[in-house]
């Protein structure tokens, strides 16, 4: 028969046994079948709510788990971060935008003030967006080509349109220097877009309604352009 003692230090070795015991391996589960194409929409808009999130120096592979996929089935899809990035500004920045807003813009037929409220409450709701304002953000801290290149191909268009129709609606003569007509279209452009941010962003938690600032910015921008294209002309 053992001594009790032999039998207590024969328990302890087996407990310390057990307590090195390695921790089990975490198994992802199997990752369900999809075509291509679906499977790449879904990263796409799994990928524009986590780098809005976490910035765009977040790791790929933490957003393949965020997604519950391999970074190889990631990496499949997207060559690089870069060409995913890219994919996330065509799907998510730059698609949102419709490309009618501009022509009902230069529609002469309704009101220039009543174009510029739609347009801009259309353009709040559909863009300006919690999600789209953040990744805008981080992206340019990470000196990502995502908003100027936004600007070049949305914004930069939609300004000239703004201030020739708000000059031809004022009887006055636009600046002849491109980039004067587009400092004129920011007065009204910046405005709407950091509203989106100071209710977005920064949490401005004042009562007022969005469409009741959007008119307000709308009817100082169209009361300031006689002045403005004068000065700039």
């Amino acid at each position: 028969m053992k001594a009790k003692s032999d039998t207590l230090a024969a328990s302890r070795r087996s407990s310390q046994s057990r307590g090195k015991s390695k921790p089990a391996t975490r198994i992802r589960k199997p990752t369900a079948r999809l075509p291509a194409s679906e499977r790449r929409a879904q990263i796409l808009d799994k990928a524009f709510e986590f780098f809005s999130e976490n910035g765009l120096t977040a790791q790929t592979r933490a957003l393949a788990d965020a997604c519950g996929v391999s970074q190889r089935l990631l990496y499949s899809l997207f060559p690089n971060k870069a060409s995913l990035i890219s994919a996330v500004y065509e799907a998510e920045i730059a698609g949102p935008f419709k490309a009618v807003w501009f022509m009902q813009l230069r529609d002469r037929q309704v009101p220039l003030q009543e174009r510029l409220v739609n347009f801009y409450r259309e353009y709040y709701e559909a863009i300006l967006t919690r999600k789209w304002l953040r990744l805008f953000i981080y992206a340019s801290l990470a000196e990502v080509e995502i908003a100027p290149t936004y600007i070049a191909e949305v914004v930069r268009n939609l300004l000239q349109i703004m201030t020739e129709e708000a000059a031809f609606e004022a009887g006055v003569k636009p600046p002849a220097e491109p980039a004067l007509m587009q400092e004129l279209g920011w007065v009204l452009h910046g405005n709407i877009s950091h509203l989106g941010i100071r209710r977005h962003v920064y949490k401005d938690t004042t009562s007022v309604p969005v469409d009741t600032v959007i008119v307000m910015h709308v009817t100082a921008f169209l009361a300031s352009i006689p002045v403005l294209c004068k000065r700039a002309g």
